[in-house]
Formats: C-alpha cells, structure tokens, sequence
C-alpha cells in the first residue's frame, strides 16, 4: 500500500532513517551499474544487463554469487550490451539434421542459465532457395524454438534491396519455383527462370528436358520482346550444365535479348551470385561444392569462348562487407523490437565453420565496424580440427554450445572486473538542509517522498 507522509513540524523522520534510506538507495546503484544520467567515459564502459520494459533496480546480492543481477521483480532480464550471429549449417545443422549441441545452446539464449538471462541473436547463412519464412520455419522444427523471420538472413535477402532497380530479371538455383516466389515477395516485377526459356526453345539445353512439372509451371514468353536487365542466382543450381549455358547465352548477348550475341562480349546484363561459398558442409563425410564453385565455372569458361574476355561477376553473402552491414541493420531493428533496446550492443559474436567465408567476413568487417565483431570457430563443419584456418578467429571452440557459453562467460568477466575497479560514489542521495528550531537544529529533506509500504 502506499501512504502519503504527513508534512512534520521540523522533518519527515529521524536522522536514523534517512541514513538508512539513502545506504539501500546506493546499494541497488552499486548493483546495477552507474547512474542512467551520467555518461561513463571509454574506460569504464563495461556491458550491461537491462530488463526488457522497465529500468527497475534490482535488489541486492544476497548470496555472494558471481552473477551480477539478482532475479528479476516482474520482467526478464536482456544482455544489452552483447549479441550473438550464427551461422547455420556446419553450425546449428548439418544433413538436415540439428547437431546436437545446438539445441541446447538455443536455450541458453533465451535464458537457461545460471544468469537468467536472455540473449538477442540472429541467424546469417549463406544458403537460400526458400523465403526466409520457410526457412525459419524448418530451423525452428529442427531446433525446438520459435524463429521469426525478423532474426533471419538467405544469402539472398539483401538482394531485395535491388527490386527497384531492375524490372526483369532471370532468377536461377532452388527447387522447382520456389526461387521465383522469392523473387517476386522481394518486389521484383517480372521475373524469368531458366525453364521459361527451355520451355519457348528446347534447343537452348541439348541434355535437359523438362520435365512435366517444370513444363506446367514454367511461362509462355515470346522473347524476341524481352530485355533480361540483370542475372540472379538466389541458390545453388539443380542442372549445372543447362544454367551454365543459359547464364552464358545472356552473358555474351547484347543488352540481354536472347537470341542475340554480342560482337564486343561486353553488352551482357550484371550477374549477381548470393554468395561465394566453393564447399559447404552436408550429410556427406566430405564437404561439397557450392555456388562459389559455379561463378568460378561461369568466369572461367566465359574467357575460354570469348578467346580471352575477361567476365566481372558479382556475390553478396558471407565474406562480402555489405552482408554484415545488411546483419547490422537487421540485428538493430531485431533487438528494438523483440528485447527494447535502442543502443547497438558493443560485441557481436559471430560463430561460423567456414574460415573463408564466415571467419574472414567477420574479421574484415570489425576492422571498419563501430562495434566489436568477435570471429569464433566452430569444429562441426567446413573446418578440419587440427589444420591452420586461412582466416585465424579469435578462438577456435568445438561446438555452438562451448561457443554461446565461451562469449556469456567473457562477458560476465568483463562485468566483474569493471565493478571490482569502480569506485563507490554517493549517487541520487537525499538533499538535506539545515533548519533551525527554538532549541535544537535538524536536517531536513529538500522534497518529500511518497513512503512505499508493502504488507
């Protein structure tokens, strides 16, 4: 209940009182940091802990425990000043299958710890040929947890940022036409797939036939009409052969008219590849070969037809800076929406398996970064235990689980050490004036405060 104090002749109560207020007052600041209306300088900046909705204080440590807040009143508790990124296959999965770790360390995320403490993360892989809620959808069966496309990245999501620029485009890779659903929810207004073009010239692919599927869903264009402005590979090819030649037809066409061929082999339209990956790790024992492998083919064979030409494509995905920088802006939008933080957390930790793709995307991006992006490997995927990554992390763990616990306990480290060198201060203690009686002078509140009573 709450009782409004009466105002006292000299003061509210006894010197006694007001001593004991202000000792409870300054033990929940010692807890839960410095004071919100004081900016502290670079040393002392340390991480913090922030309950999703409220800056209410935490009680006191009761049982001398390392953790640096006591469970929370009403809300729960969001590390603000770190997050995590992960890769998915070779990480989280691999065959399809949840590598077993991996769920466990979903669920230290979000809060079974001994901190209580949820963590914001998100997910950054190089695979696609889905929409980003397909693909939350199967991560979030195979890891028992609920993932929303907000929190997720394809190799292909920042190619949507491109939809205004280009009006028809072909899109190649994926299964069936899921690649052209994907196209069309990123806002692209027309868009062409190899079976289109098979299906208005059979002849284009000497080896490949559609099948009826293919044929039923592919549509009826009359090409001689139509300037393809820009090539898309959204995910790994199903016919190599045929892809490769339809990608090489546009290539060398002018101004993307099929049909056509260029006399100077340099009027085709932009080719863009969702990343640059040559292996990735699958079901098999060995890694296998990924789009990075085809763009290699296309330039490389590019040059051998055109005697010498030389053929300039393009990647987004995983090392490329512009992906991390799309995962930076996607992780802020994420951690202000689901956990109410404004402020970018000052760590990242990325854990990926791949050290060409993953270790060195992360490594180049911290370099320009505002914040610290912190590279750790994994031994579940592309990487062989016991062999010299190209790209060195900054450590190297066995599984996502010694990786999500390997960053909580550096932070929690890092906590401790900025409290154990901070120096107490008198922060928001009472103002007390001086006021004279007949015979005796006391100290006295500047203001009064509402006494907060709990039966």
């Amino acid at each position: 209940m709450s009782l409004e104090p009466q105002k006292p002749t000299f003061h509210r109560g006894s010197f006694a009182d007001e001593i004991e207020t202000a000792r409870t007052d300054l033990s929940r600041k010692l807890l839960v940091g410095e004071s919100s209306s004081r900016s502290p300088s670079e040393s002392e900046t340390a991480p913090s802990l922030s309950p999703t909705a409220s800056a209410t204080p935490s009680s006191p440590e009761s049982d001398g425990a390392i953790s640096p807040i006591s469970p929370p009143f009403d809300d729960e508790y969001v590390a603000d000043s770190f997050a995590f990124a992960f890769d998915i296959d070779g990480v989280l999965v691999r065959g399809g299958r949840p590598i077993p770790e991996a769920i466990q360390a979903m669920k230290v995320l979000n809060g079974d710890n001994k901190y209580g403490l949820k963590i914001p993360y998100i997910f950054l892989t190089n695979g696609g040929g889905k929409t980003e809620a397909e693909r939350c959808g199967d991560l979030s069966s195979q890891l028992d947890i609920e993932i929303s496309p907000a929190q997720f990245i394809c190799g292909h999501t920042p190619m949507s940022e491109m939809a205004s620029k280009y009006n028809t485009v072909l899109v190649v890779g994926g299964e069936g036409e899921k690649c052209r659903t994907v196209a069309q929810g990123y806002g692209f207004k027309d868009v062409v797939t190899p079976g289109d073009i098979i299906k208005a010239d059979a002849a284009t692919t000497p080896f490949r036939r559609l099948t009826p599927d293919e044929y039923q869903n592919s549509k009826v264009r009359d090409f001689s009409k139509v300037t393809i402005e820009a090539i898309f590979v959204f995910a790994d090819s199903r016919d190599w052969a045929g892809d490769l030649q339809i990608i090489l037809d546009l290539a060398m066409s002018k101004g993307g008219r099929i049909g056509t061929l260029s006399e100077t082999f340099d009027e085709g339209p932009p080719i863009f590849f969702s990343h640059n990956d040559v292996v990735w790790s699958a079901a098999h024992d060995n890694v296998r070969l990924g789009m990075g492998a085809l763009r290699g083919i296309v330039e490389y064979t590019f040059k051998e037809v055109t005697k010498g030409k030389t053929l300039e494509t393009h990647a987004f995905g995983k090392p490329q800076i512009g992906t991390f920088e799309f995962a930076t802006r996607l992780l802020k939008r994420w951690r202000k929406n689901a956990h109410h933080l404004n402020a970018p957390p000052n760590t990242v930790y990325f854990v990926g398996d791949t050290p060409e793709s993953d270790i060195r995307g992360t490594n180049q991006y911290n370099e320009k970064a505002e914040n610290d992006w912190y590279s750790i490997l994994v031994k579940t995927g592309v990487y062989q235990d016991g062999t010299e990554p190209a790209y060195k992390p900054r450590v190297t763990v066995t599984t996502v689980l010694d990786a999500v616990n390997h960053g909580i306990e550096r932070e929690m480290e890092r906590i401790q050490k900025t409290k154990k060198n901070r120096k107490p201060r008198l922060i928001d203690m009472p103002k007390l004036t001086l006021e004279e009686a007949q015979d005796l002078a006391v100290f006295s509140p500047v203001e009064e405060r509402t006494l907060e009573l709990t039966a």
